[in-house]
């Protein structure tokens, strides 16, 4: 039984703040540092922000100088949260009095859509107006929760797998409660570590995984294998199957149940059973083809585990070409 680190039983903004607001917390745990750096990278922008504890030798005073002093610049962030563009200004300016001596101010709007362009314009005009008036330097970021959960993976590494855990856990509560959206999952390539099974999946078009495992919306699966992504393939449908009373049920997420695919799941589970799989209840990913590829890993360690790729940025492209064209541009690049 999967473990959820947060809540689902509710929804409204509350529980979206609340379970944003745990992330973050976690992460502070798990790492200061990492969380620092989320928080200069996502909400700091080109501010030389640099909260961590500073250790000064012979810092000079008006009247004094001790030998040495620890101190730590404060800031405060202040974060509105609403599940679509329902910002509004009126609360918004009220939220700046909440601002008082800190060294580092800043106010997130936080939703799953970013704001319309004319209506953040006057927030932030509305915001300098303020900044003006009260001598202050609040500055104003608008964010979505797809983002900010990204920002989050950018400060993680492959060894951080326990941190990940708990990201795939609110990425997927996000997904649920439909906080992320995700239009452009024609772009977007998902990695799996296929060691045992690698040549049954190339064989047979068709990865399986844990049916409790989240993700994000992607068209593209790829095949991770002794130090780079060894085969990227198109999807065409993802279908669980799940063993009750002796029967599989099954249930399909995208494209269509066919007899061929019931075998092959068939044949997926006898497979599993070789490499000490027990698939009882699983999601099987039924791709077009695929393609050989090498699309190699640059850093040393191995992944402890998923990653998303989006191939415009990684080919450099507006449009993306047919997956097999995918597959040998894939070879002259590298990652991680």
């Amino acid at each position: 039984m999967k473990i959820h680190y947060f809540q689902r039983y509710h929804k409204g903004e509350d529980v979206a703040t609340a379970n944003t607001m745990l992330l973050l917390s976690r992460l502070y745990s798990y790492s200061s540092n990492k969380f620092f750096q989320f928080l200069k990278e996502q909400f700091f922008g080109d501010m030389e922000f640099e909260p961590e504890l500073s250790f000064v030798l012979q810092d000079a005073g008006e009247k004094s100088v001790p030998d040495a002093t620890i101190k730590q610049p404060s800031f405060m962030l202040v974060v509105e949260t609403k599940l679509t563009d329902w910002f509004y200004k009126e609360q918004l300016i009220n939220h700046l009095s909440k601002f008082k001596n800190e060294e580092y101010k800043v106010l997130i709007t936080l939703s799953s859509e970013l704001m319309k362009a004319d209506k953040k314009q006057l927030i932030d005009a509305a915001i300098h107006n303020y900044n003006a008036e009260h001598q202050m330097y609040i500055i104003h970021v608008n964010t979505t929760f797809e983002a900010l959960a990204q920002g989050v993976q950018d400060v993680l590494t492959d060894r951080d797998y326990e941190m990940q855990e708990v990201l795939d856990d609110y990425i997927d509560y996000c997904h649920r409660d439909s906080l992320i959206v995700v239009p452009d999952s024609w772009k977007k390539m998902r990695m799996q570590l296929s060691g045992t099974t690698f040549d049954f999946n190339i064989a047979e078009n068709v990865y399986y995984d844990n049916i409790n495992r989240g993700f994000s919306a992607h068209d593209y699966l790829s095949l991770y294998k002794q130090k780079s992504i060894r085969a990227v393939g198109k999807i065409e449908a993802i279908i669980t199957a799940v063993l009750k009373n002796g029967v599989l049920q099954y249930n399909v997420e995208r494209g269509e149940l066919t007899e061929s695919r019931k075998e092959l799941i068939d044949k997926a589970i006898e497979n599993g059973k070789q490499s000490g799989y027990v698939l009882d209840a699983a999601r099987y990913f039924f791709v077009d083809k695929f393609y050989e590829t090498d699309f190699a890993k640059k850093s040393p360690r191995a992944p402890m585990g998923s990653r998303m790729f989006d191939l415009t940025d990684v080919l450099g492209t507006s449009t993306l070409p047919d997956t097999k064209q995918i597959a040998e541009l894939l070879k002259n690049k590298t990652w991680g």
